[in-house]
């Protein structure tokens, strides 16, 4: 039995319990001022990073407190109180390690009951620097809508209850994947969040121009009317209510708030119960049923693979791409950005259906710092590789690993793209385009990995170039992507010729143009590579192995 299910049986255990809250305010201070003692980096960063902020809120405040009495405010100010929640709710999921004075695991061994810990630890969640950055904007946003007595009364209650509901939210999301987050996988969460960046880029993006053509924040209101329900939007939401005079809207509202509050202070605690009473994997059998399956000859993807060294290397460098973080992430970013900026765009009514060539230029960055991928590892494919023939072996299975995915993806980017902009006569010459756009990027990917091979080090979630050799990066990338468009100028000539000389019945023939271009420059870029893939080995093993 743990020590949350027994009882304390002494007064001055109870009351120990009781007064958790001081006790663990001074922790987290302690904790806080003792780390910054560490270095004066470390105090540098910090203090940098306060001051950033501060600025940041202050603006952000006196913008908000500056829109007090125009019109539709009451939309924004609801809308930026549920982007904070998200915010709040996401953030223990990319960042496991931001606060681990907070670590409900660290406290399995402490007699504490569960009631006084989750106030003890919601008191200490709101020291620090997000929750005072989450209450400047809450205070900005009821302070732009509350007008009157009642709109002052529920502005006083609804800015610190969004504050607690957001602070509850990441609280109980964390402690609910503890366990996921503290692990080599749930680690791995925080190299994604370049997808979630990007992703939630293009989407502000969109937003954005979607607002300005609709020539204000008048656009916002529909979704605001299904928002300010939704808590802690809804305690913004009840101080516009109160202001309005609604004052039987506005308490539902604030209700909505508090009865999330208090769910999510029970999920909190519910967890913190499970993970502080229930045994984890450390504790079970290493062995099981499931392992005897496992390893029992190729299946699924791998038994359709070639034979031979084309297979093994395709097979490994797909498992890299399910399985190195990294390596995982820079797809998956790829993958979706390739297919938001077309299909964005297109949607507003300002892209075109040739934006769908930048599906193929993502995805034909992946050919690039093949060797890099590889990292230390990099050795042992290095000990196969005695010749030219081996070199352009690995180059060519690596290159069709990645036409696996990339082929049938720009197929359905391009396709997608013509639907939404309903350009079908398009079709054609920009798939042979993006085909011909691949091509070149697999074969000056090739060639660069060959000669300005960098390494991607393993140990954070933001580096990916090592120490030293950034500017190998740069020409890697920057020049390969410059001398694959020029490789690509024939087919683009062909394309722009077509249009002017108002031949545009032959359009079609650059499908199968692009497709054996593409596969023609592939191949010569792979010959290219491989002699001085086969030459350079000491130097790219070297490399390859820095970080």
């Amino acid at each position: 039995m743990s020590v949350l299910d027994a009882p304390v049986g002494t007064a001055p255990g109870r009351a120990a319990n009781e007064n958790l809250v001081p006790v663990f305010v001074r922790l987290k201070l302690t904790l806080l001022r003792n780390g910054l003692r560490q270095s004066a980096g470390r105090r540098a960063a910090y203090i940098a990073s306060v001051v950033v902020t501060l600025l940041f809120a202050a603006g952000q405040l006196i913008g908000l407190i500056a829109l007090r009495g125009y019109a539709h405010t009451d939309s924004l100010v609801v809308l930026l109180a549920a982007v904070l929640a998200v915010g709040w709710a996401v953030m223990p999921l990319f960042f496991p390690s931001g606060d681990e004075t907070l670590d409900p695991s660290r406290l399995v061994m402490l007699p504490l009951r569960p009631r006084p810990l989750i106030s003890a630890l919601l008191a200490s969640s709101l020291v620090g620097i997000g929750p005072l950055f989450t209450l400047c904007l809450t205070a900005g946003s009821v302070f732009a809508v509350a007008h009157g007595a009642a709109g002052a009364v529920f502005a006083v209650v609804a800015a610190p209850l969004a504050l607690l509901v957001c602070v509850a939210l990441a609280r109980a999301v964390a402690t609910a994947n503890t366990r996921l987050l503290t692990s080599r996988k749930g680690r791995d969460l925080a190299v994604l969040s370049g997808l979630v960046i990007a992703v939630g880029f293009q989407v502000v993006n969109f937003g954005a121009q979607r607002l300005g053509r609709a020539g204000g924040l008048s656009a916002l209101d529909p979704v605001t009317d299904v928002v300010r329900w939704l808590p802690p939007a809804s305690a913004i939401g009840a101080v516009d209510s109160a202001s309005r005079g609604s004052y039987g809207q506005a308490s539902v509202q604030l209700l909505l708030s508090v009865a999330a509050l208090g769910a999510l202070l029970w999920l909190w605690q519910r967890s913190l119960v499970k993970l502080m009473t229930a045994p984890d994997g450390s504790t079970l059998a290493a062995a099981g049923p499931g392992r005897e399956k496992a390893g029992k000859g190729g299946s699924g993807l791998a038994a359709l693979l070639p034979q031979g060294r084309t297979g093994t290397v395709m097979e490994r460098s797909l498992r890299y791409i399910a399985r190195d973080p990294k390596t995982k992430a820079a797809w998956t970013t790829a993958l979706a950005v390739g297919l938001i900026v077309p299909v964005l765009n297109a949607l507003q009514g300002t892209g075109s259906v040739y934006f769908a060539c930048f599906a193929a230029w993502m995805l034909g960055i992946q050919m690039y710092n093949q060797f890099g991928q590889d990292t230390s590892a990099f050795w042992m494919v290095a000990l196969t590789i005695s010749s030219t023939r081996d070199a352009y072996l690995e180059l060519r299975a690596r290159a069709l690993a990645l036409l696996l995915i990339t082929l049938p993806y720009t197929i359905v980017v391009t396709v997608v793209t013509s639907a939404v902009l309903d350009d079908w006569a398009a079709l054609p010459e920009v798939m042979g385009l993006s085909f011909a756009l691949l091509g070149g990027m697999l074969a000056t990917g090739a060639v660069a990995s060959a000669n300005f091979p960098y390494s991607i080090p393993q140990d954070g979630a933001f580096k990916n170039v090592a120490p030293g050799q950034a500017g190998l990066a740069w020409i890697s990338i920057f020049g390969g992507m410059v001398s694959a468009g020029l490789l690509c100028a024939p087919v683009v000539a062909a394309t722009i010729w077509l249009h002017v000389a108002d031949h545009e019945q032959w359009l079609w023939l650059l499908l199968p143009v692009g497709a054996v271009y593409g596969v023609l420059i592939s191949w010569a870029g792979l010959r290219v590579a491989a002699p001085r893939t086969a030459d350079r080995l000491p130097e790219i093993l070297a490399a390859v192995s820095k970080g």
